[in-house]
């Protein structure tokens, strides 16, 4: 794949969709080789490689540093939380699967309820939707989880006083996720995976047809 030719756009609308639920890759490859790309192409080439393949440890890590400006502030912590499941649930991917299994839990309890939550049916026509499936999270649109959690998430940032700490950790944290993906050489997994992707993608637009 020539990432080159990816766009940004491009990048965060795969960021959206992919699976964010596979593992992080192992530390003796997260830390393997490290060279300085020869020209600006193969920098940004590298960059949007490496965040893609490399998109759950660089998430964890994220995590980890804000949890370390956060040792002082437990308020802080859990808005902290609440706005990493705010920017989780604008994932596809993992939108449907923590409605998969909160809506698996109530069922154990109270199968009516869960009947409740299940998401509208989407209008067939001609044998095709009639329109883009909306992600649906315990029977409501997606929007209305992310306004919740990410209003939550602000409030308790207010309450603590932690948003400047929290601005010098992510900015910290983006800051070693960017030097990262700047100087790990793309080996030949990162290549695989790139490859099976795209034939995952090729594959689910040609089964919507």
């Amino acid at each position: 794949m020539d990432w080159s030719n990816v766009t940004a756009e491009d990048l965060i609308e795969a960021l959206r969709e992919v699976e964010w639920s596979s593992p992080p890759r192992p530390i003796s490859e997260f830390f393997s080789r490290f060279t300085v790309p020869r020209s600006y192409s193969k920098w940004t080439s590298r960059i949007k490689c490496n965040l893609y393949y490399y998109r759950t440890n660089y998430f964890i890590m994220i995590i980890f540093i804000l949890g370390l400006g956060f040792l002082r502030r437990p308020l802080a912590i859990v808005a902290a939380v609440l706005t990493a499941f705010t920017i989780a649930f604008l994932n596809d991917s993992f939108a449907g699967t923590f409605n998969e299994k909160v809506t698996r839990t109530v069922r154990q309890f109270s199968p009516h309820l869960a009947a409740k939550m299940r998401p509208p049916l989407t209008p067939v026509i001609r044998g095709r939707p009639s329109a883009k499936r909306a992600i649906y999270i315990c029977g409501w649109p997606r929007w209305v989880f992310v306004l919740i959690f990410g209003a939550a998430s602000f409030m308790l940032w207010f309450i603590s006083c932690g948003l400047l700490t929290v601005l010098w950790a992510f900015a910290i944290g983006l800051l070693g996720t960017l030097l990262h993906a700047s100087f790990r050489t793309p080996n030949l997994k990162a290549r695989l995976n790139t490859f099976r992707e795209e034939f995952r993608a090729v594959w689910r637009n040609y089964s919507e047809m």
